[in-house]
Parts: C-alpha cells; structure tokens; sequence
C-alpha cells in the first residue's frame, strides 16, 4: 500500500474508488482551493500525458512562465507528484499541507489519491504560478482532478485498453470516461484515436458545445528523418520542428499534440508563445523512465563495451504496441531483450505478444515496489505460452546477469512493464 507523507490512508476504503463525492467533500472543507487555481490545463488520456505534459511545461518555462504541474505516480520520491512554480513541493511545506488536509478530514473516508489531489490543490492555490498542467490519476469522469469547472483547456492523448475493471471493457467505454474532463465551452485538443475512441469524444464535445481541435481533421504531421512537420488548416503553412528529446516514435504523437495545445493556447491571448518556446519545449523536455536509456550507476557498471541498458514505465497494450514499433524501426542493429514486471491481475500476454520476434527471450521479475506486483513465475509463463523462451529471476540484476551470460555479442536490455518497476531499476542501479 502508498501512503501519504505521516499520513496512513485509505481508511478502509479500496486503493481506488471512483467517486467525486469524497473530494468535493474534503476540498469544501478545506475553503474549496479548487477554485483559486492558475489557468489550468486538463490532461487525460491512456498514453502520452505525462510526456505531453512535459513538452508544455519545458515549452511554457522557455517563455518566461511559472509552471505548476500535477502528475502520478510518482518514480523516486512522493514530492514529484507536486511542482510548485516549477519546483519540487519542499518537505516541510509537504508537510503542512498534508497535515492540514488531514485534519480537515476528520473522519471522511478518503482514498490516497484523493488525499493527495486535495493537498496539492491546497498547494497550487497558496503558490503563485502562471498555469497549471493537471494530469489525471485514472479515467477523467470521475477522477478526483475532475472538479475543476472552467479549465483553460482540455487535452486528450491516445486512449487504449487500460484499467478495464474500473473504466469498461471496450474502447467505447474507456473514451466514454476519458470524454468526462470535457467541458461546456471549453476547448478541447484530441489527439491521435482509434477510431471507435474518436467518435466518442468528438460526440461528447458537440453534446458540450467544447470547440474540438482534433488530429487528422484540424491538424496534422508528418514524421521526418530529423524532427517533424505540423500541419494545421487554419494555418497556411506547415512547421518544422525539431526531434523530440524523449526518445522513441510515439514521442512525435506527443510532441505535435503538445504543439496543437500551444496553438490554441495562443489563441485566448493569456499567453505568448513563439516557435522557439516550441522547439526548445520539444527538444529540451525530460521525463524520467520513459524510454530512457540508462548511462551510469551500479545496474549501468554491469555491462560489457557495447551494451546498452534502458528503462520504460510503459504497462500497457498502447505503450507496448509503441515500444515495439520503436524496437522495429530503431533498433535494428543489434537485439533487445525485455526485462518485465508488472502490477497483478493485468494482461500479462497482451503485452507481451507485441514483442513477438523483436526480442530473443523474456527475464520476468516481481516488482518489489509494488504490493500487487505479479509473480515472477507468472510472467514468464505467460512469455512461454507466446512462444518466447522465457525465465523467472529474483531481481533485475539477476535477470540481466542472466541476459548477459546467455548473449555474447552486444545488445540492448529494456526494463519495462511497470513505473513501479522502473522505480526499482532507479533504486537498485543507486544501491545495487
């Protein structure tokens, strides 16, 4: 189980329980903080929000603008969740605010991220900032972000299979409760869908009256061997921007819907932006654990000349349809091979048949950062059923010890499966 910082909760309640009653509840407590935010902008979405989400701020901090940011989970520390005008939320203050937001409990019943959604607005609303780029934790219609009524924007990356126990079991229904940020008047950024997903979130917007932005109908690109182009139809001309520092196709996605915001943005005249804040947003944003290629630390010193070692946080079918194609398109000069844990209860083979003939064989591991974390022996069973040969191991270094002795020539070692897992690799490449 996370806990809040001192502050052990749930109380009984489950880890997730959709419902904004309990919010709405706490936050009135509190002086409904909600309501004393930055322009704020709304991401929801199965993947690609936090990468979106960090090509608006680097963008918005290039042009002279204080960011708030909002984003879950967190990979090392719980401050992560919470940047307050561009910076880590301190200790202390963390812990005022989560003792306030405590107290003001009382005996409400609240979930761990509603506890920290409250703190954070609490946070976001005593801080003085410029705008506030507000993920949401799961689904959109009922997450606990979902209570802010006028957002500047809304933004809706790719919707996948995700979650299905708690958002619905066709794409269908998953838009259907992505589609619940949308609101009345307010403009709204789609990004690149699946068709069934599409239609349903365009719907949502014409019910709402919210101005939609959408991909291949108002705007567009096209990939380039360096960079990409955007094309809009309000625009008489296309952009060239440069290649997105987060690595991997699917980051293209992200960075042209990152541009398609600023565009609109521009439009309500809060904001100033230019081509170079654009460019320099995609071509200077970080975000940790997300095709990240691992470059020193002890897990980093195990590796023979010529090998390489890289980390994603990518859990499910979406993400891992965009690793693969990555794989396929840019690495094809020597093998990868998938170190794989994950939360329980999820499509183990789902996953991983995407890989199937892109990698030579699958190390599963049990995520120690993770309560639920599935069985070892489960992944590699599931592997084994697809067809891969396959192996359990006790950890990450064991499974690339194993890699490393059953591969002469050099290669690459992808762990991915989990954010909790990819917060394992950080704490076990730190302290081997």
């Amino acid at each position: 189980m996370v806990y809040l910082p001192h502050w052990p909760i749930p109380h009984g309640k489950k880890p997730i329980d959709l419902d904004l009653a309990r919010i709405k509840e706490l936050l009135a407590r509190l002086g409904n903080p909600e309501r004393n935010l930055p322009p704020v902008i709304h991401v929801a979405g199965t993947n690609g929000k936090g990468s979106t989400i960090a090509f608006l701020k680097t963008m918005f901090e290039n042009a002279g603008y204080k960011v708030h940011r909002y984003i879950s989970p967190h990979i090392s520390r719980y401050n992560e969740r919470i940047l307050l005008a561009g910076e880590e939320i301190e200790d202390s203050y963390l812990h005022e605010i989560v003792e306030e937001v405590r107290i003001a409990a009382g005996d409400l019943q609240t979930t761990f991220f509603e506890g920290t959604t409250a703190a954070a607005f609490l946070a976001f609303s005593r801080v003085p900032a410029d705008v506030l780029l507000l993920e949401t934790g799961l689904g959109g219609r009922l997450d606990a972000t979902n209570v802010v009524d006028r957002p500047l924007m809304t933004i809706i990356t790719p919707i996948s299979f995700d979650h299905v126990e708690y958002l619905g079991t066709t794409i269908e229904k998953i838009a259907g409760e992505k589609a619940g940020i949308i609101k009345p008047g307010i403009p709204c950024v789609i990004s690149w869908q699946m068709t069934e997903a599409m239609e349903v979130l365009q719907k949502r917007c014409a019910e709402l009256g919210a101005p939609p932005y959408v991909w291949g109908r108002d705007w567009n690109f096209n990939k380039l061997e360096e960079g990409f182009e955007f094309f809009a139809a309000d625009l008489d001309h296309s952009i060239r921007l440069p290649e997105p520092a987060l690595f991997g196709i699917h980051q293209t996605v992200n960075a042209a819907t990152m541009v398609a915001a600023a565009l609109k943005i521009s439009e309500s005249k809060q904001f100033k932006l230019n081509y170079e804040n654009l460019a320099y947003g995609i071509s200077q944003a970080k975000w940790p654990a997300r095709m990240q290629r691992i470059m020193s630390g002890v897990l980093y010193d195990l590796l023979p000349d010529g090998w390489e070692l890289w980390v994603d946080g990518a859990h499910n079918t979406g993400g891992a349809q965009m690793i693969a194609a990555t794989l396929e398109v840019k690495w094809q000069d020597k093998p990868t091979f998938l170190i794989n844990g994950r939360t329980g209860d999820r499509d183990i083979k789902g996953f991983l048949e995407y890989f199937i003939d892109k990698v030579p064989f699958v190390c599963g591991v049990k995520v120690k950062s993770e309560p639920l974390g599935e069985a070892a022996e489960n992944i590699a069973n599931g592997a084994k059923e697809l067809g891969f040969a396959a192996f359990a191991c006790a950890s990450i270094k064991e499974a690339i010890e194993l890699i490393l002795s059953k591969h002469a020539q050099s290669g690459r070692i992808l762990v991915a499966g989990s954010l909790y897992l990819a917060a394992d690799l950080m704490l076990a490449n730190k302290e081997g």
